[in-house]
């Protein structure tokens, strides 16, 4: 059987999902019941110093983007850090902890860049038992504007400084959780690392307006006939997350950077592919708000399941193992040749392969009287956009031609995959390969 059992920074848990900093873990209430559910450790609500007060809206505080099924595919929260007393928090956790030794419970901090606020609230977080902390470096809203969150996250000379001040003043694992709104996501990494962070997160949310009120022409969700932006999160956001996820893992100068995985993670494969990408465990919010916290004990089953299947016993059998597969475009081997192929069988006769490849691609299918669905190999690029359009799963496949076959588009002999290429009459200029 699988062991799910995961060590991220000496802390081990049961399994590698945690919940994310958000409002499912914001009181003892909600992480007693997740822990029950079978989380494996959870990053308890921002935190902030008793400075000027949180107040959060009592109005609507989220937005949605549904598909076609109504399934939520991304939710936009204009909610703040929590806006319960600090004290109040810190004992809280100091009593979950000492229930759930064997969960992690990671304290998310966010005070002003100021040097004192850091070396004030440290030793309360300290004294509660908690495992670690991580320093809120993402918020896009609202805390943003008071020079915090994304205010920081957004320069890495501040990153630096901030870590560096919660090393020396904290003796527990530092994990900086990195905002998206940012250029190049392996600046502000680099920059924890430099000040010293044991372990980066990512990503947090995505600044947005998710939709307009067309009747009272106000930003959604409206508070009062106004609308602000937002944090947005949810599986929309996985393929940005997942690619900053790869970026830092594949960068030289952060390389070895322990990750924790954030970002539209909602099913087990989800958390198999960001782990792959690099992530030694996962972060979870959305999934856990819109199905509530049992749905970690289908990612637990799913997870194992799928390990047993490939033979992993440990999680740490295939951490990192896509990371070397990740290469910049200009590595891809053009000589690799794939030509579709539509299942007869499995085909339902739609139409919409043809009428996206007719009207917007390569005119490589034919369509005959009777409807039947055919590939013209001499036209096919091999662009994978019928597969993608195609309302039967795996009714059509790419299938990549041998070497020594003569490609029908070119009429040229495919030649075999080269580890190392120099050009290509496709892509003017040299190339080399990694």
């Amino acid at each position: 059987m699988a062991d799910l059992t995961t060590d991220f920074l000496g802390i081990k848990t049961p399994n590698p999902f945690w919940l994310a900093s958000a409002p499912p873990t914001d009181k003892e209430y909600n992480v007693r019941r997740a822990f029950e559910a079978g989380w494996g450790g959870v990053v308890w609500k921002t935190l902030g110093s008793e400075g000027p007060p949180v107040v959060n809206v009592n109005g609507p505080r989220y937005g949605a983007i549904y598909g076609a099924d109504r399934r939520l595919l991304g939710l936009n929260n204009i909610e703040l850090i929590t806006d319960r007393p600090l004290q109040t928090n810190l004992e809280e956790i100091a009593r979950v902890k000492a229930d759930y030794p064997d969960r992690a419970i990671i304290v998310s901090l966010m005070v002003p860049c100021d040097e004192q606020a850091w070396k004030d609230i440290l030793p309360l977080v300290e004294e509660t038992g908690a495992d670690g902390i991580e320093l809120n470096f993402g918020c896009p809203h609202g805390m943003s504007e008071r020079g915090m969150g994304a205010a920081v996250g957004q320069v890495p000379e501040y990153i630096e400084m901030v870590t560096r001040w919660c090393k020396q003043y904290y003796s527990k694992p530092v994990i900086v959780k990195l905002t998206p709104n940012i250029t190049d996501v392996r600046k502000p990494a680099e920059a924890a690392m430099r000040g010293g962070a044991d372990a980066v997160s990512l990503i947090n949310t995505i600044n947005s307006i998710t939709s307009v009120n067309l009747d009272i022409m106000s930003p959604e969700p409206t508070i009062d006939g106004k609308g602000s932006h937002g944090g947005y999160c949810g599986p929309a956001v996985k393929p940005i997350a997942m690619s900053m996820v790869s970026e830092i893992a594949r960068n030289a100068e952060t390389k070895g950077l322990p990750i924790s995985g954030i970002g539209g993670v909602t099913t087990w494969r989800d958390a198999a592919e960001f782990m792959a990408l690099g992530c030694g465990n996962v972060q979870v919010c959305t999934a856990a708000m819109t199905y509530g916290f049992k749905v970690v004990e289908e990612m637990i089953s799913g997870l194992s399941d799928w390990m047993d299947e490939k033979g992993y016993t440990s999680t740490q059998d295939f951490v990192g193992m896509a990371v070397p597969n990740v290469t910049d475009w200009q590595y891809l081997n053009l000589n690799y040749v794939a030509k579709a192929k539509i299942d007869q069988d499995a085909c339902i006769k739609c139409g919409r392969c043809y009428a996206a490849c007719e009207d917007t691609s390569h005119q490589a299918i034919s369509m005959s009287a009777d409807r039947v669905f055919e590939v013209i190999d001499a036209e096919c690029v091999a662009c994978n956009l019928c597969v993608d359009v195609c309302p039967v799963e795996d009714c059509i496949s790419m299938l990549p031609m041998k070497a020594g076959e003569v490609d029908p588009r070119t009429g040229k002999v495919v030649e075999k995959e080269y580890a190392n290429w120099t050009t290509h009459p496709n892509n003017p200029g040299t190339c080399a390969a990694e």
